[in-house]
């Protein structure tokens, strides 16, 4: 009769246990002050409300009381294979200046769930401020795989580090393995035209590429600053463009490969659309209800009076709402305009005055009361020089 007893006695300890389990693991992600009343001690629990109260202070900003720290060592006793408390204890190191504590705590983490996000994060981060970046790289690396939004949400942190020039053999290393990387880390930096340099070595210069993501956003950023002659240097030579020096680029509208705003911006909108034909020439079509550009290119020309011409296809009426202009950059107004009708049987000259570092050559749509769709194909566009201004 004991001995059933106490089977039964045992039975209902084991099947409480399994309960308590139950209870804490439902309850500690969504409510872990009730786990921890559910089963007090338990490190589930501990480590939950550890964090949430971490949170709250960070959010308060406000020092972590010692006892949550303590209850995280409670937990790490108690569950060695959780990587929270190592987290919390290595940014407890981190705080009062023990970078290698620190460090070592972020591996513990790491080693217990390898695919902890916050684990590589930190551990990056605090062998960067070791000084050993090549290892903070690798982990940066791993992190461009794990993280949910891919090379995407680390590019930017990649892009702080690559401004130290002592980081620059591993961020090489590093963009051999993770071309992607490169890619995304690089347009993140060309987002300042000040990084152009740090850009520029960094990229694979061995391979210049004309489609790399990166151009036309530091070519947008020089441009913005108003570095007109470094962007179109850097265009040419990154584009491996032919001919980058003239002063027009692509009056026969067949070099498609290189990027704007160097090279013809062509558009495709509700205004209308712009298109390179076959052996070569640019066919727009404006379909007449709103205003807007069709196509554009940057021009940086110095102070003088220059000659445009060409050869257009279309009769008058079909071209009467179509328009060149020329405006200086960050201007509104143009300093000269022509429908391109005309353009089609005269040459038009146009003067860029002292001040102008350069000019948009836009070819717009302007609409009429009455809506009329207008087309065009354009050929052999020049641009030469009359002479210099005085």
């Amino acid at each position: 009769m004991a001995r059933r007893l106490l089977v039964i006695v045992l039975a209902l300890l084991v099947a409480t246990q399994v309960i308590r389990n139950s209870a804490v693991a439902a309850l500690v992600d969504r409510n872990p002050d009730a786990a921890a009343r559910v089963w007090p001690g338990h490190p589930a629990a501990e480590i939950s409300l550890g964090m949430t109260a971490i949170g709250r202070a960070a959010r308060q900003q406000q020092p972590v009381p010692p006892r949550i720290f303590a209850m995280m060592d409670d937990a790490a006793r108690k569950a060695p294979l959780a990587p929270e408390p190592f987290l919390v204890r290595g940014v407890q190191a981190q705080l009062s200046g023990n970078i290698p504590l620190a460090i070592d705590a972020f591996a513990a983490a790491e080693r217990r769930d390898p695919r902890s996000l916050p684990a590589h994060y930190f551990l990056a981060d605090a062998l960067f401020r070791w000084g050993d970046s090549r290892r903070g790289l690798s982990e940066i690396g791993i992190l461009a795989r794990l993280a949910p939004g891919g090379v995407a949400s680390v590019a930017p942190y990649v892009a702080t580090y690559a401004k130290d020039r002592a980081t620059w053999p591993q961020l090489r290393e590093l963009f051999a393995s993770e071309p992607e990387l490169e890619e995304t880390a690089l347009a993140a930096l060309a987002a300042d035209a000040s990084n152009a340099d740090t850009v520029l070595a960094l990229a694979d210069r061995r391979h210049p590429d004309a489609n790399a993501s990166w151009l036309p956003t530091l070519l947008n950023s020089l441009v913005a600053t108003r570095q007109y002659q470094r962007a179109r240097e850097i265009w040419g030579s990154v584009a491996q463009v032919q001919g980058a020096g003239s002063r027009l680029y692509d009056g026969d509208f067949v070099e498609a490969k290189a990027p704007g705003p160097f090279n013809w911006v062509l558009m495709s909108s509700t205004v209308g659309l712009a298109e390179r034909v076959p052996r070569g020439g640019l066919h727009v079509i404006f379909y007449g209800r709103d205003d807007g550009l069709l196509a554009r290119q940057l021009l940086v020309l110095p102070p003088g009076t220059y000659r445009l011409s060409m050869a257009v296809a279309g009769s008058a009426a079909d071209t009467h709402a179509l328009t060149w202009s020329l405006r200086c950059d960050g201007a509104q107004a143009p300093l000269s305009a022509i429908p391109l009708d005309v353009a089609g049987s005269r040459a038009w000259s146009f003067s860029i005055p002292s001040g102008c570092g350069a000019e948009w050559l836009e070819l717009s749509g302007v609409s009429t009361d009455a809506a009329h769709q207008s087309a065009a194909t354009i050929r052999n566009l020049k641009l030469s020089s009359e002479r210099p201004n005085d």
